[in-house]
């Protein structure tokens, strides 16, 4: 028995390798003479149609015109209607490469290695109860429902609450689970009709007025009901609507003195948690700020151009609003000449994906940077093969998503978790680097530009030139 079954493997073995073989061959012989005869035919093709007749009018067409706008001119084609684009805008703005930081190490000496650096920031100075977070970067605004699903929500609220920093409920309605699972939690006073119970707004650490974002402007909000049904429409209590519409104006807020009285009335109603605006950045920024600041707040939140979102029409995302940089620099300019800076806290958000964005930020007069896009990403990680190359990552993460039940939260919380650690890692090596222990002693005076548009935007001289005034390492 055993004899035949010697036989049996070294027969099935060497008929494999002659089956190899023979296929190898056959590759040999067939496969490149095949593949050079109908590389001949399609390049005898290519050579010979008239251009109007020619596969290659499409390259042709497409170097004029990206396959972006060729695909979403189909979309409009085929709906009628304006489209979503998720994400925000591709378009390139100016951003803060132009800026490099100035390395402590002989006529400023770094910082030792085993120094412990302050990343700590205050919101809100003025306000009765600050809150004070011990890292400066945040999750920005995404709303429950609306926009990202429950399994994300709670996520973000226990990986935010992991490095003691905050979270915001966006637009959507309070999320009792977010608000289990997150330590600070900034809940945005929206311009519908949800989350504005005196109840709700005494669960919140901050409330944020939204007037308007960097993605999507001030305007208006259609959601369709089949895309908020269950758990989200009870909450915002809109079960039963065809169109869930958040408005595009305040409707408390008509005029300068109806914010202040609503800035008041909720001081009172949390008894004294900081109150401040969410504004996208326009053209007109200082007389937005100035409202803003008449007002009393105790923050401002701003959006640049390059913020994302669930989904917006492509003219709000790249022809409204302007960059992030540009709208940093002038809120920062501002806020210093009407003497207010230390005492109102100021956000920067859009667009901002890296450590080095991040702290040039600050270093320009931020206090503080809230992130939407690039912590979604951070925390679908490698879950994103859930659902490429099929279906795209949205469908992991939005509340209508098809593959939203299969998005593992304790997952995503434990990546995000990590992103931030990194981030906070990164921004302390940077600032030791620089000399320093804390980042209140980062400025632009630690900054020097390498063209001049970017040193005629923010101020920091060009790197070619030797710095004016005092240079310190604290």
């Amino acid at each position: 028995m055993d004899g035949k079954w010697i036989s049996f493997v070294i027969g099935s073995f060497v008929g494999s390798v002659v089956a190899g073989v023979c296929l190898s061959l056959f590759v040999f012989l067939f496969f490149r003479p095949l593949s050079q005869a109908m590389l001949g035919r399609f390049m005898k093709r290519l050579m010979s149609d008239r251009y109007p007749e020619n596969i290659f009018e499409m390259v042709s067409a497409m170097t004029k015109v990206s396959p972006r706008i060729v695909l979403e001119n189909s979309l409009r084609a085929t709906f009628g209607e304006a489209i979503e684009r998720p994400f925000g805008s591709p378009r390139k703005f100016l951003n803060f490469d132009g800026l490099i930081f100035s390395p402590a190490q002989l006529a400023v000496m770094p910082a030792h290695e085993d120094e412990e650096v302050d990343m700590s920031i205050t919101i809100g100075p003025m306000a009765k109860k600050p809150l004070k977070l011990d890292i400066p970067i945040m999750a920005g605004a995404m709303g429950f429902g609306i926009g990202v699903s429950e399994r994300v929500k709670t996520a973000i609220a226990k990986g935010t609450a992991a490095v003691g920093t905050l979270t915001n409920t966006g637009e959507g309605p309070l999320l009792p689970e977010e608000r289990q699972f997150a330590k600070y939690l900034v809940i945005q006073y929206n311009s519908g009709t949800w989350s504005k119970e005196p109840e709700t707004l005494k669960q919140a650490d901050a409330i944020e007025i939204h007037f308007g974002q960097g993605a999507t402007a001030a305007a208006a909000s259609f959601i369709p009901a089949e895309y908020i049904k269950g758990k989200a429409s009870k909450l915002m209590g809109v079960e039963g609507q065809e169109m869930v519409v958040i408005p595009s104006r305040q409707p408390e807020v008509n005029n300068q003195e109806d914010l202040l009285k609503l800035v008041e009335k909720l001081r009172t109603i949390t008894d004294g948690v900081p109150i401040g605006v969410k504004i996208c950045a326009s053209a007109i920024l200082e007389a937005d700020l100035e409202i803003a600041i008449q007002a009393g707040v105790d923050f401002i939140s701003i959006d640049g151009g390059q913020a994302g979102t669930k989904g917006g029409p492509p003219i709000l995302e790249d022809d409204f609003g302007l960059p992030t940089i540009y709208a940093l620099t002038r809120a920062v300019r501002y806020l210093k000449e009407r003497g207010v800076k230390e005492k109102i806290t100021l956000l920067s958000g859009g667009g901002y994906n890296t450590p080095g964005e991040c702290l040039k930020a600050i270093a320009l007069g931020a206090d503080g940077i809230f992130m939407g896009t690039a912590i979604l990403w951070a925390m679908t990680h490698d879950q994103v093969t859930k659902a490429i190359p099929w279906e795209p990552p949205t469908m992991l993460t939005n509340y209508p998503g098809t593959l939203k039940e299969k998005f593992n939260t304790d997952e995503a919380a434990h990546y995000l978790t990590n992103f931030f650690l990194s981030f906070v890692d990164e921004i302390e090596i940077a600032i030791l680097a620089m000399g320093k222990t804390s980042l209140q002693q980062v400025s632009a005076k630690d900054l020097a530009a390498l063209d001049e548009t970017t040193s005629n935007v923010t101020g920091v001289p060009l790197a070619y030139q030797s710095p004016s005034g005092n240079v310190g390492g604290g």
